[in-house]
Protein backbone atom coordinates (compact mmCIF):
# COMPACT_ATOMS: atom_id res chain seq x y z
CA UNK A 1 0.00 0.00 0.00
CA UNK A 2 1.35 3.40 -1.02
CA UNK A 3 2.05 5.80 1.89
CA UNK A 4 -0.46 8.63 2.16
CA UNK A 5 0.74 11.99 0.84
CA UNK A 6 -0.64 15.09 2.52
CA UNK A 7 -0.91 18.21 0.34
CA UNK A 8 -1.50 21.76 1.54
CA UNK A 9 -1.29 25.28 0.16
CA UNK A 10 1.52 27.32 1.75
CA UNK A 11 2.98 30.81 1.62
CA UNK A 12 6.54 31.92 2.48
CA UNK A 13 7.24 31.44 6.17
CA UNK A 14 4.71 28.66 6.71
CA UNK A 15 5.89 25.54 8.52
CA UNK A 16 5.29 22.70 6.09
CA UNK A 17 6.24 19.88 8.46
CA UNK A 18 8.09 19.10 11.67
CA UNK A 19 10.37 16.09 12.02
CA UNK A 20 13.11 14.46 10.00
CA UNK A 21 12.53 14.50 6.24
CA UNK A 22 14.37 14.75 2.97
CA UNK A 23 13.49 18.07 1.39
CA UNK A 24 13.60 19.60 -2.07
CA UNK A 25 13.92 23.08 -3.53
CA UNK A 26 12.13 26.14 -2.10
CA UNK A 27 12.23 24.69 1.44
CA UNK A 28 14.48 25.81 4.30
CA UNK A 29 15.20 23.58 7.28
CA UNK A 30 15.37 25.27 10.68
CA UNK A 31 16.16 22.72 13.37
CA UNK A 32 13.39 20.15 12.82
CA UNK A 33 11.04 22.54 11.00
CA UNK A 34 10.66 22.76 7.21
CA UNK A 35 9.79 26.29 6.11
CA UNK A 36 8.21 27.29 2.78
CA UNK A 37 10.17 29.87 0.78
CA UNK A 38 7.61 30.23 -2.05
CA UNK A 39 3.85 30.26 -2.55
CA UNK A 40 2.90 26.79 -3.64
CA UNK A 41 1.53 23.34 -2.98
CA UNK A 42 3.46 21.39 -0.36
CA UNK A 43 3.53 17.59 -0.36
CA UNK A 44 4.39 15.73 2.85
CA UNK A 45 5.16 12.05 2.39
CA UNK A 46 6.47 9.37 4.74
CA UNK A 47 10.06 10.58 4.57
CA UNK A 48 10.12 13.53 2.16
CA UNK A 49 8.66 17.02 1.83
CA UNK A 50 8.36 18.85 -1.49
CA UNK A 51 7.14 22.26 -2.54
CA UNK A 52 5.76 22.89 -6.02
CA UNK A 53 5.70 26.69 -6.56
CA UNK A 54 2.60 28.07 -8.24
CA UNK A 55 4.52 30.56 -10.37
CA UNK A 56 8.00 31.36 -11.59
CA UNK A 57 10.27 31.09 -14.66
CA UNK A 58 12.05 27.93 -15.73
CA UNK A 59 15.54 27.71 -14.25
CA UNK A 60 17.53 24.83 -15.80
CA UNK A 61 18.86 21.95 -13.72
CA UNK A 62 21.29 19.27 -14.88
CA UNK A 63 19.47 16.19 -16.27
CA UNK A 64 16.21 18.10 -16.89
CA UNK A 65 14.49 17.11 -20.12
CA UNK A 66 13.41 20.19 -22.04
CA UNK A 67 11.66 20.97 -25.30
CA UNK A 68 13.06 23.88 -27.26
CA UNK A 69 13.08 25.64 -30.61
CA UNK A 70 16.21 26.19 -32.71
CA UNK A 71 16.63 29.96 -33.05
CA UNK A 72 20.18 30.29 -34.41
CA UNK A 73 22.93 28.22 -36.02
CA UNK A 74 26.59 29.03 -35.36
CA UNK A 75 29.72 27.42 -36.75
CA UNK A 76 29.91 25.05 -33.78
CA UNK A 77 26.32 24.42 -32.68
CA UNK A 78 22.71 25.50 -32.30
CA UNK A 79 21.17 28.09 -30.01
CA UNK A 80 17.87 26.91 -28.53
CA UNK A 81 14.96 28.81 -26.96
CA UNK A 82 14.03 26.72 -23.91
CA UNK A 83 11.37 29.02 -22.42
CA UNK A 84 13.83 30.37 -19.87
CA UNK A 85 15.84 33.52 -19.11
CA UNK A 86 18.75 31.38 -20.37
CA UNK A 87 19.18 30.12 -23.93
CA UNK A 88 20.27 26.53 -24.42
CA UNK A 89 23.28 25.60 -26.54
CA UNK A 90 23.58 22.29 -28.37
CA UNK A 91 27.19 21.68 -29.48
CA UNK A 92 27.58 20.19 -32.94
CA UNK A 93 30.10 17.69 -31.58
CA UNK A 94 27.29 16.19 -29.48
CA UNK A 95 25.36 15.49 -32.69
CA UNK A 96 28.01 14.67 -35.30
CA UNK A 97 30.49 13.08 -32.89
CA UNK A 98 34.20 13.61 -32.35
CA UNK A 99 34.81 13.78 -36.09
CA UNK A 100 32.84 17.04 -36.35
CA UNK A 101 34.48 19.79 -38.37
CA UNK A 102 32.78 23.10 -39.22
CA UNK A 103 34.41 22.99 -42.64
CA UNK A 104 32.96 19.61 -43.62
CA UNK A 105 29.65 19.32 -41.75
CA UNK A 106 26.47 21.23 -42.60
CA UNK A 107 24.65 21.89 -39.32
CA UNK A 108 21.39 22.71 -41.10
CA UNK A 109 21.30 19.14 -42.41
CA UNK A 110 20.46 18.05 -38.87
CA UNK A 111 18.43 20.91 -37.40
CA UNK A 112 17.11 24.07 -39.05
CA UNK A 113 15.93 27.31 -37.48
CA UNK A 114 12.39 26.72 -36.24
CA UNK A 115 12.83 22.99 -35.57
CA UNK A 116 11.57 21.64 -32.27
CA UNK A 117 13.85 19.33 -30.30
CA UNK A 118 13.69 17.34 -27.09
CA UNK A 119 16.98 17.62 -25.23
CA UNK A 120 18.60 17.07 -21.85
CA UNK A 121 20.40 19.72 -19.82
CA UNK A 122 23.96 18.37 -19.77
CA UNK A 123 25.64 21.18 -17.82
CA UNK A 124 24.62 24.46 -16.21
CA UNK A 125 26.21 26.71 -13.59
CA UNK A 126 24.48 30.09 -14.17
CA UNK A 127 27.72 31.67 -15.42
CA UNK A 128 26.91 30.69 -19.00
CA UNK A 129 23.96 29.33 -20.96
CA UNK A 130 23.03 25.69 -20.28
CA UNK A 131 24.64 23.07 -22.49
CA UNK A 132 22.20 20.64 -24.07
CA UNK A 133 22.52 17.09 -25.34
CA UNK A 134 20.25 14.88 -27.47
CA UNK A 135 21.98 11.66 -26.46
CA UNK A 136 19.36 9.43 -24.89
CA UNK A 137 16.03 7.72 -25.60
CA UNK A 138 13.26 9.99 -26.84
CA UNK A 139 15.60 12.91 -27.51
CA UNK A 140 16.20 14.66 -30.82
CA UNK A 141 14.02 16.34 -33.40
CA UNK A 142 10.26 16.44 -32.80
CA UNK A 143 8.79 16.15 -36.30
CA UNK A 144 5.20 17.13 -35.53
CA UNK A 145 2.74 18.01 -32.80
CA UNK A 146 0.75 20.80 -31.21
CA UNK A 147 2.52 22.91 -28.58
CA UNK A 148 0.88 23.72 -25.26
CA UNK A 149 2.69 25.96 -22.79
CA UNK A 150 2.17 25.93 -19.05
CA UNK A 151 3.99 27.33 -16.05
CA UNK A 152 7.14 25.21 -15.53
CA UNK A 153 6.32 25.06 -11.83
CA UNK A 154 3.09 23.17 -12.64
CA UNK A 155 4.80 20.39 -14.62
CA UNK A 156 5.04 18.09 -11.54
CA UNK A 157 1.24 18.31 -11.19
CA UNK A 158 0.79 17.45 -14.87
CA UNK A 159 2.99 14.39 -14.50
CA UNK A 160 1.43 13.37 -11.19
CA UNK A 161 2.61 10.91 -8.58
CA UNK A 162 4.45 8.06 -10.34
CA UNK A 163 3.22 9.51 -13.67
CA UNK A 164 -0.45 8.85 -12.86
CA UNK A 165 -1.90 12.12 -14.20
CA UNK A 166 -0.10 12.18 -17.53
CA UNK A 167 -0.81 8.48 -18.16
CA UNK A 168 -4.50 9.10 -17.49
CA UNK A 169 -4.62 11.98 -19.98
CA UNK A 170 -2.80 9.94 -22.63
CA UNK A 171 -5.09 6.93 -22.16
CA UNK A 172 -8.34 8.92 -22.12
CA UNK A 173 -7.50 11.10 -25.14
CA UNK A 174 -5.42 8.71 -27.26
CA UNK A 175 -2.69 11.36 -27.43
CA UNK A 176 1.03 11.12 -26.94
CA UNK A 177 2.31 13.82 -24.60
CA UNK A 178 5.96 14.78 -24.78
CA UNK A 179 6.66 16.91 -21.72
CA UNK A 180 9.56 19.26 -21.10
CA UNK A 181 10.34 20.34 -17.56
CA UNK A 182 10.62 23.85 -19.00
CA UNK A 183 6.83 24.09 -19.37
CA UNK A 184 6.51 23.00 -23.00
CA UNK A 185 4.23 20.08 -23.88
CA UNK A 186 3.90 18.65 -27.40
CA UNK A 187 0.71 16.74 -28.20
CA UNK A 188 0.23 14.31 -31.09
CA UNK A 189 -3.04 12.53 -31.83
CA UNK A 190 -6.44 13.17 -33.37
CA UNK A 191 -7.73 16.76 -33.45
CA UNK A 192 -10.42 15.86 -30.92
CA UNK A 193 -7.93 14.15 -28.62
CA UNK A 194 -5.52 17.08 -28.80
CA UNK A 195 -8.25 19.57 -27.87
CA UNK A 196 -9.31 17.43 -24.90
CA UNK A 197 -5.73 16.91 -23.70
CA UNK A 198 -4.97 20.63 -24.05
CA UNK A 199 -8.07 21.51 -22.03
CA UNK A 200 -7.01 19.08 -19.31
CA UNK A 201 -3.54 20.65 -19.19
CA UNK A 202 -5.07 24.12 -18.82
CA UNK A 203 -7.28 22.86 -16.00
CA UNK A 204 -4.22 21.48 -14.23
CA UNK A 205 -2.40 24.79 -14.57
CA UNK A 206 -5.34 26.82 -13.27
CA UNK A 207 -6.19 24.47 -10.39
CA UNK A 208 -2.80 23.02 -9.43
CA UNK A 209 -3.49 23.87 -5.78
CA UNK A 210 -6.64 21.69 -5.62
CA UNK A 211 -6.09 18.56 -3.54
CA UNK A 212 -8.49 16.30 -5.49
CA UNK A 213 -7.30 17.51 -8.89
CA UNK A 214 -6.85 13.99 -10.30
CA UNK A 215 -10.51 13.18 -9.66
CA UNK A 216 -11.59 16.41 -11.34
CA UNK A 217 -9.46 15.70 -14.42
CA UNK A 218 -10.75 12.10 -14.53
CA UNK A 219 -14.33 13.40 -14.41
CA UNK A 220 -13.67 15.84 -17.26
CA UNK A 221 -11.96 13.25 -19.44
CA UNK A 222 -14.64 10.64 -18.85
CA UNK A 223 -17.63 12.92 -19.19
CA UNK A 224 -16.43 15.13 -22.03
CA UNK A 225 -17.44 18.34 -20.28
CA UNK A 226 -15.59 21.46 -21.37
Amino acid sequence: MMPKVVRKFVIPGDVIAVGDYRSGSYIERRDNQYIALRVGLAEIGRDEVKLNPLSGPYIPHVDDQVIGKIIDITAFGWQVDINSPFFGYLPASFVFGKEFSPSTHDLSSKFKIGDLIAAKVEAFDRTRDPQLSIRGPGLGKIPKGEIVKMSPTKIPRLIGRKGYMIKMIATQTGCELKVGQNGIVVLTGTPEGIVKAANAIRMIEQEAHVADLAKKIQSYLSGGAS
